[in-house]
């Protein structure tokens, strides 16, 4: 994969800016009014649209397992209208236990809370994104997001370089490698959920994304600091994900996350120790759009920061993803093109958050 070794300027933390004490954020930050939120009631919405009240299921994730038929069927259900049509769902009882969510928050937490220096150590660069970062993207000049964020890979096994993780604190790369295994078990199994749902083998997209030992799966803690002016600013600008499905552990004690409702913005309430689901544009494509992913973004806060962590479940980098021949009908056509991931990561890579565009690009003429 062809990507720039170096960014294009010279980086700027964003955790820096906001602990200077400045009142205004620079112009680099500054999104063009018909992008900005707007604070209103201390919730946060378009500013060319009004907040709507759409509920994200929130869904036992365990009932799709039960032994009581009705149940399971239920929740399958339920799983199956969610990825249909929003795109997006909580999910509670998922068996990753509680107290390994909050330790890896919390140490995540501490690392951004450390000196500048000691976070210096570990600086990405766009070759691989690899590391401590502040921006997507290596277009000069481009408008900023206000985050800054830590990405390292961990699946498949050979991409694993724990050399490349924090040492500080000490805790923190034995915590990475257990929530990484409980995460990636739980991927397998939202896997097997959505392949059943869309009446393909069990292992269907598991098969497709290059089998058990092949799937890629990545880590990005995102860290949002205080913002002077959240209502000119974004901590993610919209977009949807670029892989098959996101596995996020939000901060339960700040809402920042919006998912797009047509022309509305709608902020998800995190429910304590749920995960947040979200279909990709990988596993649009396998299902030829009967699953869709959905544009979202993070609003920014003037009290209080933030830590996610977003988990990426992604095909084998060089597999060709196109729509499963299973879907394909005369009466419904395949509609995207065969690519493979590491060609399609690319343009979010050069361009950064772009919204749908890309995975629209792909839709055959």
């Amino acid at each position: 994969m062809n990507c720039s070794q170096s960014w294009p300027e010279p980086v700027v933390r964003v955790q820096s800016l906001s602990e200077s004490g400045i009142s205004q954020i620079p112009l680099r930050y500054v999104k063009p009014p018909s992008h900005r939120p707007s604070v209103k009631d201390n919730n946060v919405s378009s500013s060319c649209s009004t907040q709507t009240e759409v509920d994200i299921p929130v869904i036992d994730f365990g009932n799709a397992f039960s032994d009581n038929q009705t149940l399971r069927l239920e929740t399958l259900k339920s799983i199956s209208l969610a990825c249909r049509k929003g795109g997006f769902f909580q999910i509670v009882n998922h068996g990753v236990r509680p107290q390994l969510l909050k330790s890896v928050r919390e140490v995540w937490r501490e690392f951004f809370n450390q000196p500048l220096e000691v976070k210096q150590e570990y600086a990405n660069s766009p070759a691989t994104y690899e590391g401590y970062g502040s921006r997507l993207g290596v277009e000069k000049g481009a408008t900023l997001d206000w985050s800054d964020y830590f990405f390292l890979h961990y699946m498949p096994v050979m991409l694993r370089n724990q050399r490349k993780w924090p040492q500080v604190p000490a805790s923190c790369r034995e915590l990475i490698d257990e929530y990484g295994r409980e995460v990636v078990r739980l991927g397998g199994k939202l896997m097997s959920v959505f392949s059943k749902n869309l009446g393909l083998e069990e292992d269907y997209l598991l098969n497709a994304f290059g089998g058990e030992e092949n799937v890629g799966a990545c880590l990005r803690v995102n860290f949002y600091p205080k913002c002077p002016q959240p209502d000119l600013a974004l901590g993610l600008s919209p977009h949807s994900d670029p892989g098959g499905f996101t596995i996020l552990q939000p901060d339960e004690n700040v809402a920042g996350l919006q998912v797009r409702r047509g022309e509305s913005w709608v902020t998800v309430k995190p429910v304590p120790n749920a995960f947040i689901i979200n279909i990709g544009d990988q596993i649009q494509v396998l299902s030829n759009a009967i699953y869709k992913s959905v544009e979202h973004r993070v609003i920014v806060n003037s009290d209080k920061d933030r830590v996610s962590l977003a988990f990426f479940y992604n095909p084998k980098s060089d597999l060709l993803i196109k729509p499963a021949k299973e879907l394909v009908t005369e009466e419904q056509p395949a509609l995207y093109q065969a690519m493979t991931y590491d060609e399609y990561r690319l343009y979010i890579r050069t361009k950064g958050p772009c919204g749908k565009q890309q995975v629209e690009s792909l839709k055959c003429s």
